[in-house]
């Protein structure tokens, strides 16, 4: 009888092994993302007020002249971007073909059309009801439509013919914001997140380090043969200015080295702890319009490069998030599209601080999140909400 009993135990306990446990798929939302961007943003308003407060007195008798734009501006794209956040990304597969052309159109708009505005000698601007810089929005357009022409290429995308293909879609809208809107910089990140698009989804890596290694040495000869030969008393070439300027901004303290130099002596003289929050001395008129593409000196010299460093820090940690969020999308669509907003930030992060600290020529690039713009960080802010879309659709499972 107890042999029984114990039997009927045993058998017992074995079913109860084998019976598969019982898995439940759980939604995921990236709150992580969501904080890092927050974080960035009321950041970025704190060093806006800083550094724009005399200059927005001097100029409007308003202190918060800019920051007020930029806040109202950021705490509506932060709400946008949690309500795209809830949206399905795949929607946007039916209107790839209408976002490409009408980016392409919009850049257009502003050579051909009395839309265009001009803003501080540039006329990159279109205003429609509101104004905004339809070059933004080309990023946006590859970031979406390259994702999509390789999910259709399939195998295809390996063969030489699919990556010119691909090359020529970014190529288009970089040609467009640089003949339309005489945007270089915009240009390059435009075709940069197509190159790197492209690298992503090809199976080799080779052929693109053999490319990456042509590419540096031509550019090098470049600014070599630059150097050597172009005057830069007679030389009327803006851009080639710059690359002379970037080479010896010493040699042109009265005039376009200006601006370098005194970004240069804010970090210098900010140390590693800097002045103070609010008691940057290179702000009052001394770096012009301290407050877009050379907000950083200003972070540098006030908090230090401990202070640069933790943004450094902040921008890691906002990439890593995208990175994890790639590399666990539920399918290559919405994986192809966060790498697409990787590029774009890595890279726009990239130019900005670079030029800063003039490791490159100057290229105008703002700072995400944190210079002042609101065509930018509503964009910014877009590119985010896709992001936390494809997260919300990653899938793990409670055990």
């Amino acid at each position: 009888m107890a042999d029984t009993v114990q039997r009927k135990k045993l058998a017992e306990q074995k079913k109860r092994k084998k019976k598969p446990v019982s898995r439940k798929k759980a939604d995921y939302y990236d709150y992580s993302l969501l904080a890092v961007v927050i974080l960035l943003t009321c950041f970025g308003l704190i060093m806006l007020y800083s550094t724009s407060a005399y200059m927005a007195e001097v100029r409007y008798g308003d202190d918060m002249y800019f920051f007020k734009k930029q806040a109202f501006i950021s705490a509506g794209c932060i709400v946008v971007m949690i309500l795209i956040s809830k949206i399905d990304y795949h929607i946007l597969t039916k209107f790839v073909t209408v976002l490409y052309g009408a980016a392409f159109i919009l850049m257009a708009l502003v050579r051909f059309t009395p839309l265009g505005v001009v803003v501080n000698g540039a006329k990159r601007w279109l205003k429609i009801g509101i104004q905004f810089q339809p070059s933004e929005i080309a990023k946006i357009a590859v970031i979406v439509c390259l994702p999509y022409m390789i999910i259709k290429m399939g195998r295809q995308v390996q063969t030489l013919k699919a990556c010119m293909i691909l090359g020529l879609a970014g190529l288009v809208l970089a040609g467009g914001a640089y003949v339309f809107t005489d945007n270089l910089s915009t240009a390059i990140i435009i075709f940069g997140i197509t190159a790197g698009l492209i690298f992503v989804s090809h199976p080799k890596v080779k052929p693109f380090l053999l490319i990456g290694a042509v590419g540096v040495v031509l550019i090098l000869g470049l600014v070599l043969f630059l150097y050597a030969t172009v005057d830069p008393e007679t030389n009327e070439n803006f851009r080639i200015g710059r690359i002379l300027v970037w080479l010896h901004p010493e040699d042109f303290a009265d005039g376009d080295g200006y601006q370098t130099l005194q970004a240069l002596y804010a970090i210098g003289s900010g140390g590693f702890l800097g002045r103070g929050l609010g008691n940057s001395i290179q702000k009052l008129g001394s770096v012009p319009e301290a407050q877009n593409d050379m907000i950083f000196s200003i972070v540098c010299e006030e908090l230090g490069i401990a202070g640069g460093i933790m943004v450094l820090l902040l921008f890691s940690y906002l990439l890593y998030r995208l990175f994890f969020i790639a590399q666990n999308a539920p399918d290559m669509f919405g994986s192809l599209m966060v790498s697409g907003v990787f590029i774009h930030i890595s890279l726009q992060v990239i130019f900005n601080i670079a030029v800063v600290v003039n490791m490159m020529p100057n290229t105008g690039v703002t700072l995400p999140f944190i210079s002042y713009g609101g065509t930018s960080i509503m964009f910014l802010m877009a590119e985010m909400g896709l992001a936390l879309s494809v997260a919300r659709q990653i899938r793990f499972q409670d055990v």
